[in-house]
């Protein structure tokens, strides 16, 4: 652990510490990174191992697999396109996407695939950064046609069926109806992937050679990308989804010959990024710092802004309400923020330690990534345990908990 102060009082790094060990030595979380940033200082802790039954020790430069944590971090290419002017907010996204031109909505959301209406209005580009665009994961919608399609049709990561090329996904994504008319709810998930196409199709590039351009690089992002190469991929854990009855570790992912240690057909931007701490502090740093680098520009401030404030009605999130505190079983309490931005949670009232103001989101495979603009905090939590069970979400409770405590000021 790097000292100084930071902010942060000596007993409360102490605790933090000892908190996060507790997790490790419960065995139920093999091994974990942690960063928290203030000030122009940074804390790491690498506590534990690469795999549950030992292996190498965690280091400050393991590379771990960010799931949902891609969110926030790959919107910044369709953020620099829109401050080019390459995009408009109200831009038609059938302009670019023209799958998605003339959509059909689900009379209901259990309705057979051929009970719809006609769109009221096209996809705008502004549906799409917003996740309002008319389909999403619906984790409380599961059974319905709709549903099994989406699954069937290989167009959510890995489950069941690989994804497919770009243009490929969004030819089989433009086959089905919308669940809800354009502008109309939030969903969760889809629109990141198709924004994943939007971004290739404006620049012409892979969505990757385009964030390594003019996010990555310019961040010394370098061990950010779609996949591990050969020579990094002994830093990358084996990821578990351990099985939610009796909380035995299942492989999920092995580093090598794993679904990472190749390049995907499919470059999603709402899970396919893998990262290490430092490079995702950079990049919440830049965010923090309203889009500058070392005195360089990577975002305006007004993009930055419209990231990380509320960007939805209530109308807009009321299922996502919903889900935050009804089905607070299905997420192990994450998600309740209140408020979503462009890529990222935004809490718009007290729920827990956590002030106002504070962006950033949570990742399946056991990530939290954070900053808090009225503390200038960036905080970065990183395991290898997938939320098949909750231990992975009760770390990162217990993290934020502790970190919020050991603020010194």
């Amino acid at each position: 652990m790097e000292t100084g102060k930071g902010g942060f009082s000596e007993a409360g790094l102490r605790r933090l510490r000892e908190v996060l060990a507790r997790h490790v030595e419960s065995g139920k979380i093999p091994g974990l990174v942690a960063l928290v940033g203030r000030g122009g200082v940074t804390h790491v802790e690498a506590l534990g191992t690469m795999r549950h039954d030992g292996g190498a020790p965690m280091r400050r430069d393991t590379i771990f697999r960010m799931a949902s944590t891609s969110k926030p971090v790959a919107m910044a290419a369709a953020m620099v396109l829109l401050d080019e002017c390459r995009l408009r907010l109200d831009d038609l996204a059938e302009q670019w996407l023209p799958e998605l031109a003339d959509r059909q909505v689900l009379k209901r959301i259990d309705s057979p695939l051929d009970d719809t209406v006609p769109a009221r209005r096209p996809i705008t580009v502004r549906d799409l950064l917003t996740s309002t665009f008319g389909l999403g994961m619906d984790m409380t919608a599961l059974g319905t046609p709709i549903m099994g399609a989406i699954f069937e049709q290989g167009l959510t990561p890995d489950l069941p069926e690989p994804m497919p090329g770009p243009d490929e996904w969004i030819r089989r994504l433009g086959t089905l109806p919308l669940m809800y008319q354009p502008g109309e709810r939030w969903q969760y998930q889809i629109s990141h992937d198709v924004l994943s196409v939007l971004v290739a199709r404006v620049t012409g590039q892979p969505l990757e050679t385009f964030l390594r351009e003019r996010v990555f690089g310019p961040l010394g992002m370098a061990d950010t990308a779609f996949h591990v190469p050969a020579d990094k991929i002994d830093r990358l854990p084996t990821l578990y989804a351990p099985d939610p009855q009796t909380g035995e570790f299942h492989v999920w992912d092995e580093a090598e010959g794993g679904r990472w240690s190749r390049p995907p057909a499919f470059q999603g931007s709402g899970g396919g990024l893998v990262s290490t701490v430092d490079d995702y502090h950079a990049y919440f740093q830049m965010l923090l710092n309203g889009g500058t680098h070392d005195g360089r520009r990577i975002l305006s401030r007004p993009a930055v802004e419209l990231m990380t404030t509320n960007r939805l009605t209530p109308e807009q999130n009321a299922a996502r309400t919903a889900m935050a505190t009804d089905n607070v079983h299905l997420s192990y309490g994450q998600g309740q923020h209140g408020g979503w931005g462009m890529g990222m949670a935004v809490r718009t009232y007290r729920g827990d330690y956590a002030p106002i103001g504070q962006f950033g989101w949570d990742g399946g495979s056991g990530t939290s990534t954070y900053a808090d603009p009225s503390n200038q905090l960036t905080g970065l939590l990183l395991t290898q345990v997938g939320m098949s069970v909750p231990n992975s979400a009760r770390l990162i409770h217990d993290f934020w908990t502790t970190l919020y405590q050991a603020l010194d000021d």
